[in-house]
Formats: C-alpha cells, structure tokens, sequence
C-alpha cells in the first residue's frame, strides 16, 4: 500500500518539534515517551539546545535505543564551542521527577492516547502543573480522521484508550491553559484530501502550549522528587572544556608543524637550505643572546651599506610552507630564537637571512622554529581556537608533544634525519669510548707486568 502522506507523517510530526526548536532555541529540551529515540536522534544536531533528556516506560526499548545517541568519532575529532548533555530516564509521565523542572520545550508526541482518564488528569498536574516548562508540544490522534484511513476500524493502535475529536482536543487543551496558566495554538498535521479538510481537520492533532503565568520553578531546581531512574547520561566534547580546547589546538599545531618540517627537509634535501643559518640557542645563553643580537644589527648595517656588486653574496633565502589552507612564507630558521624581518608582519610575509652568527653548539643544529605569533596570524584555525598569541603560548606551554624556544616566543620542531644521525654519532662514540677505555686498561696492566718483571730480574 503506498504511504498515504509525504512525507510520512511520524516525520511531519519530527519536522514540526525541528523547525519549532529553530525558532524558538530552547537550550533545554524533553522528549517524553521518546519510545525509540527518533526524535532525540534528530534533536541532537540542532546544537542550540545544551540538555536532551528522553524519558519512556520502556526501560528494555530505552537500553536498546539510547546509544544511538552517543557521540561518534567527528564530535571528538572536530569538537564546537556548543555544549550538549544528554540523558535518559526511564519513568512516567504520571509521576514528579525534580530533575525535569524549568525546561525551555517538553514534546509528548502521540503519547496522551495511551493514558486512562485518571492518568491523564495526573499527567497535566505533573507537565503543566509541577515541570512547568516554557512551552510544551502535544500530538495525538483525530478520530474525525479515522474513516479516512484504508481498513482501520476502531483505534489506530491497541493499546489506545482514546481518540478525540477536534472539539475533545480543544476542550482538553483549554482547561489545562484555564488551570495551569498558559496559552495554546491548535494546529494539526497530516492534511486530508483536496476538499474535505473543513470537514475531518488533520490526520493528528497538534497544541503548542506557551507558559505565560509566573512560576517559581527554577532550572535545576533539587527536591525529593526524584521517581525516575537515570540509564544514561553523555557530555558531549565541547571546546568549552579546557582540556579538549588544548588537546585539538595542540593537533592543529603539530599537524601544520610537521608539514612546515617536510617541507623544509625536502629543500634541505635538494640543497636549498644554508647551514650557515642561525642555530638554536643554548639555555641559560641569555648574554650570548645579547652578543649575537648586536652582531646582527652590525651586520644589518654592514649589509646597508654595501655595493649592489656584492648583493650575490648577500642575497636572502625565502621559505615558504602552507598552514591552513593558506600561503605562509615561513621561515626555516634552524631553532633562531630571533627572527629577521623584511617585509609587513602583518600580511605573514617574513625573510630569513642567512647570518654568519656563530654557531653555539652543534648538538642543537637540526632542527626549524616559527614564531608563534606568525603561526598565530597566518592559521586562522589556530588563532580561533586560542584567541590571542599569549593565550596560545599558555596553551602550549608544558604540553609533551610541543617544544617552544627558551624564552617561549617560538615551536621549534626537529628533523628526524638529523636527529637519527645525532644519535648514531653518539651511539658511535660511546662504542668508540669503551674500544679505548678497554685499549687503554689492557696497555696499563702490561705495562704493569712489565715493571714487575724488571723489579723480579
């Protein structure tokens, strides 16, 4: 049999609660009778709303349903600033739960039908009356509809204790606005075929109830009401938290980071790099930092004031290295704790000259820095997630999978390559130490032997 609505009309019913939740942007919102959690599903990415609670009956529908709900792997790997918790209850609508008080939106989608008339008349004190949300969304069925619908006889479910007109709906929804102050707006969905909807209404009622009395209910307002039982509960990652904040930044760093390195490992390759560049500092070299500072600004005058004749000698490499989708002319500068720069900071365009500054220790030769203010300015990744460049420097500082220079002004990255050879030569030293130490104890205990036997002769 083909669907006799289009879409279908559980999705009417969704789209309605969707696009309300768009305008209105309940932060905290309840699905009451959330049976398999469709709506919740749906709910979830309309990342407005902070809570999602779903409560139903069914303990065993819920268990089955509920980690549907839960984060999947781009949540974490790509977190927003939004916050969402999401919990789950298994409980009734007849009984008062404190937990549930104060909320933006309640939906009872097609679930009143299911409720004998002393339940019902519970059901309002306990939504209305002791929950007392902002605004609330109720479905169930119009009977009117009923003749309309191939091969139904009687009510369309089982287990429904009642189907009512649209006047029942109305008198119902009045009374309840009349007695627990609020205000209603009737509506319906699932239209009826071309010339007989002034006659049988829509195929669902809908009344969309708006709290308009004061309340003294708070939100997270504790009590001893507390009938449901919790089966589950989520925090969503959200870059609010401190700790997921750092942990993304962090990936974003090292991720431009190592590319930067490739890049300037393949120039070095092919040898475009020059090793006469500035090594990085030594700790604790803060008065060789001085001398070399004013060694630079000799040279830069030196440079000044030279012919155009010897502008080969003096000419300035320029590397660049894309970060986030965006053209950077990086420096390469093997670990300098300065930067030389010739042209606008601001448009992210620095030069790197190479210095004849003396080199501090081989041992730290290898290995790249970039100021984390121009790392700050070039990726806007970066600059969003930290806000400022000190922040960003707080961020990084004591993170195990970040190096910054000593005074914390740059990342400084080493080349694997190099550092694979570093320890290679030290692994070859220590070999070479202990052949001479063990040359050395072998010639001392002839040498000895040889005194003795003089000594003996």
């Amino acid at each position: 049999m083909e669907p006799m609505f289009t879409p279908a009309l559980h999705k009417q019913r969704h789209q309605f609660v969707i696009d309300f939740v768009k305008r209105k942007k309940p932060k905290k919102v309840a699905d009451l009778g959330c049976s398999k959690c469709r709506l919740l599903k749906k709910l979830k990415f309309q990342r407005e709303i902070e809570l999602l609670v779903g409560m139903d009956l069914n303990a065993a529908k819920l268990k089955k349903k509920m980690k549907g709900l839960s984060p999947v792997s781009t949540d974490y790997l790509q977190p927003t600033y939004e916050k969402l918790r999401i919990e789950m209850y298994q409980g009734s609508v007849t009984e008062k739960d404190s937990r549930l008080r104060g909320f933006d939106l309640m939906t009872i989608i097609e679930l009143i039908e299911h409720l004998v008339p002393d339940d019902l008349e519970r059901f309002g004190a306990v939504v209305f009356g002791y929950m007392a949300p902002e605004d609330v969304i109720v479905s169930t069925p119009n009977s009117e509809f009923n003749h309309l619908l191939p091969g139904l006889t009687g009510f369309r479910h089982t287990d429904h204790k009642f189907e009512w007109t649209r006047a029942e709906f109305k008198t119902w929804a009045q009374t309840v606005c009349s007695r627990y102050g609020y205000e209603v707006e009737l509506t319906g969905l699932g239209e009826a075929p071309q010339g007989r909807q002034e006659s049988v209404g829509f195929c669902s009622h809908v009344g969309v109830f708006h709290r308009i009395s004061k309340s003294n209910v708070l939100p997270g307002d504790s009590g001893d009401d507390l009938s449901y039982t919790l089966l589950y509960s989520i925090d969503y990652p959200s870059l609010h938290d401190n700790k997921v904040l750092q942990r993304v930044l962090v990936n974003e760093v090292v991720y431009w980071m190592e590319k930067m390195k490739d890049k300037w490992m393949e120039e070095e390759k092919h040898g475009k790099t020059d090793d006469a560049l500035t090594p990085c500092q030594t700790e604790g070299g803060e008065k060789e930092k001085e001398k070399e500072k004013e060694e630079e600004k000799e040279e830069d005058d030196d440079d000044d004031d030279d012919d155009d004749d010897d502008d080969d000698d003096e000419d300035e490499e320029e590397y660049t290295a894309s970060a986030c989708g965006a053209e950077m002319k990086t420096p390469v500068d093997p670990c300098g704790e300065g930067v030389s720069h010739q042209g606008d900071e601001a448009s992210g365009e620095v030069r790197w000259t190479s210095g004849q500054r003396h080199q501090e220790t081989s041992t730290l030769h290898g290995c790249m820095s970039v100021p984390l203010a121009l790392l700050w300015s070039s990726c806007p990744k970066v600059a969003a997630l930290s806000g400022s460049v000190g922040n960003l420097r707080h961020l990084l500082t004591d993170n195990p999978e970040v190096e910054l220079s000593q005074n914390g002004s740059c990342v400084l990255v080493h080349s694997r390559q190099r550092d694979q050879e570093e320890e290679e030569e030290e692994q070859q030293e220590k070999a070479d130490k202990s052949k001479d130490d063990a040359e050395g104890s072998q010639g001392s205990h002839q040498v000895k032997q040889g005194d003795e036997w003089e000594t003996n002769v």
